[in-house]
């Protein structure tokens, strides 16, 4: 089992950036992949990103795509999203996730291990 710690949340202004971190204790396999998801309150938890541990195969979901970058440190066993341009409906909590590797657009459900979520909020 992967124990996820996120960090890097808090509040932003429109059209600002800001860089969440997904600390990974135990081993990452370059089978795996990490992937990024946000919950806004009242809604279901939506799909943000993912990539494969090995650098290959990223996603994006369309409402984040050109905006936020998924990349990942393998010596500190570290992931991040880098989100640019932020906007009022990106407010959210964001998790991260680890899974086995899937060849395709992954769901919630290809995801075994969750960090606890980091609040990021952008004020308009």
């Amino acid at each position: 089992q992967v124990q996820l710690v996120e960090s890097g949340g808090g509040l932003v202004q429109v059209g600002g950036s800001m860089r969440l971190s997904c600390a990974a204790s135990g081993r990452t396999f370059s089978s795996s992949m990490m992937g990024w998801f946000r919950q806004a309150p009242g809604k279901e938890r939506e799909f943000v990103g993912s990539m494969r541990w090995s650098g290959s195969g990223t996603y994006y979901s369309e409402s984040v795509e050109g905006r936020f970058t998924i990349s990942r440190d393998t010596a500190k066993n570290t992931a991040y999203l880098q989100m640019d341009s932020l906007k009022p409906e990106d407010t959210a909590v964001y998790y991260c996730a680890v899974g086995t590797a899937v060849y395709r657009r992954p769901t919630v459900a290809d995801f075994g291990s969750w960090g606890q979520g980091t609040q990021v909020t952008v004020s308009s």
